[in-house]
């Protein structure tokens, strides 16, 4: 019987490896469904499995994600109530926020791209410029309301004076990461779910942002207002911002 080539050990104890390359799915999954199988085996008294790699990794940044990010939240949410003079301005930007991130799932869905870790930083990219485009409509609709402007007629011409502000904050970061959404090379498994998860929603998060940000607003800040459609349309010659 031949011995081994090359015994490992670590902290004075045998070690053996078993490497694995995990294509077309998450290393999360993967590990879970390996686990189950290799504890189903009876290993010999004495030995034991530790699973490393992307896997020891994935985990470790997991844990400080889920730490870091709800403080990030919360930090912004605190700047954008004192930003926007309160706590109602700052619930309309964050409840659009969620819609926003649908874009980027539904990006990864189509693309057949699994969730990692490059995938959850462009969440929160994405997040970032939801909060921001919101700040931007929220800034000139609160503008109008300070000035006197009816609730609901300043939602509506605050809202129509930032189109192209927040068409072109969503329009340019998306059509930079394009390179990045149809790269092949060395590297590409890292910069496309990140990519793609920022193109998908921040084309989804731009059209939140102008239709129903400013109706979501309606309902929190122009509550018994006065103003009825008429009063909504620009009068005859009048152009629109």
């Amino acid at each position: 019987m031949a011995a081994a080539n090359q015994i490992s050990r670590e902290d004075g104890k045998r070690r053996v490896v078993i490497q694995a390359n995990v294509l077309n799915r998450d290393v999360g999954s993967f590990v879970t469904e390996a686990r189950a199988k290799v504890d189903a085996i009876a290993l010999p008294p004495g030995s034991w499995v530790v699973w490393g790699g992307q896997y020891e990794n994935l985990k470790a940044a997991t844990q400080r994600l889920a730490i870091v990010v709800p403080l990030c939240f919360v930090l912004i949410f605190v700047i954008l109530s004192m930003a926007l003079g309160g706590v109602r301005p700052a619930l309309v930007v964050f409840a659009a926020i969620p819609l926003g991130l649908s874009g980027g799932v539904f990006a990864l869905v189509l693309t057949g791209i699994t969730f990692s870790i490059s995938a959850a930083v462009g969440f929160i990219v994405l997040a970032g410029v939801a909060v921001l485009n919101g700040l931007v409509v929220m800034t000139g609709i609160g503008d109008r309301i300070a000035d006197g402007v009816d609730p609901v007629k300043a939602i509506y011409d605050g809202a129509m004076e930032r189109v192209r502000p927040v068409l072109m904050t969503g329009l340019v970061p998306a059509i930079g990461f394009i390179p990045m959404a149809i790269a092949h090379g060395t590297g590409a498994e890292v910069q496309k779910p990140l990519a793609m998860v920022v193109i998908g929603g921040l084309i989804t998060a731009t059209a939140v942002t102008l239709l129903v940000l400013p109706a979501i607003a309606r309902l929190l800040l122009a509550r018994g207002s006065t103003a009825t459609a008429a009063d909504l349309m620009p009068a005859a010659g009048e152009a629109r911002p």
